[in-house]
């Protein structure tokens, strides 16, 4: 319960010109490699990110899934990137996806193919300094119809806390461009951490929190977590340095 709220990819961001009104969002799709040709899917995976998607707007990040009933799955992330760059996206014309249908594809299951959009929320994320991805702790919340204004106001009261109590923190939040309530995945935080020791230290989030909001405002908290949400699923993401298009450096500057 200690990390129930901030202790979750994303992921890492590029900015999108200040002067747009476009906003940055990310594209996940869920590969699951067959049993017997892993070898076969992860190296068409690597020549196809390595050809296709190794800057820019379209670069991409694999993540392998450690836990949970996706165990063994990838996740191929791209972007950040707004909406319109969509329409010139890799595709037919230059290969892309008759790459993508010979070299990876034939080596997935029909398990695969779940695709996602999350649009990175600015004011609720904290990038305080430069990093390296390596492990991430993905939680996604299923928000309670008609509860999203509540859900998030209570979001804010954590990040305020974070910002107050713990500057150095480094998290994500993102909401599901195309929520489903069969799905139930509306909300992403996203923690970022080098070590597995991190997984089993006391972030004393309830002591931070009474310190900032007063005595027992913690359970008050989860009570009211509890009202807006229908619960909620964790994993732990693992960056594939040499499976993906870009590396996992992220520069704060980037996001200003």
């Amino acid at each position: 319960m200690r990390k129930l709220i901030f202790t979750m990819l994303l992921l890492p961001l590029m900015a999108i010109s200040q002067n747009s009104t476009e906003y940055g969002v990310f594209e996940n799709a869920l590969l699951t490699p067959n049993p017997a040709q892993v070898t076969q899917f992860e190296k068409g995976l690597a020549a196809h990110n390595k050809k296709f998607h190794g800057e820019g707007p379209y670069g991409v990040r694999v993540y392998w899934i450690a836990n949970g009933p996706k165990t063994g799955s990838y996740v191929w992330t791209m972007g950040p990137f707004p909406w319109s760059s969509l329409d010139n996206r890799p595709a037919q014309k230059d290969g892309h996806d008759a790459d993508w249908n010979a070299n990876v594809a034939p080596y997935t299951t029909t398990d695969s193919g779940t695709q996602s959009y999350w649009r990175f929320n600015s004011e609720m994320s904290r990038f305080s300094k430069d990093f390296t991805i390596k492990n991430m702790e993905v939680d996604t919340w299923d928000i309670k119809r008609g509860k999203y204004k509540e859900a998030m106001a209570l979001v804010k009261k954590v990040h305020d806390m974070y910002a107050a109590k713990s500057p150095n923190d480094t998290y994500g939040i993102y909401t599901n461009e195309f929520p489903s309530t069969k799905e139930g995945r509306d909300l992403a935080v996203i923690s970022f951490f080098d070590k597995s020791s991190w997984l089993g230290e006391d972030h004393d989030i309830s002591n931070k929190y009474d310190e900032m909001y007063g005595a027992g405002s913690w359970d008050q908290f989860l009570k009211g977590w509890m009202d807006v949400t229908n619960g909620g699923d964790t994993e732990i993401w693992t960056y594939v340095p040499e499976l993906s298009g870009i590396r996992g450096d992220v520069k704060v500057a980037e996001r200003k």
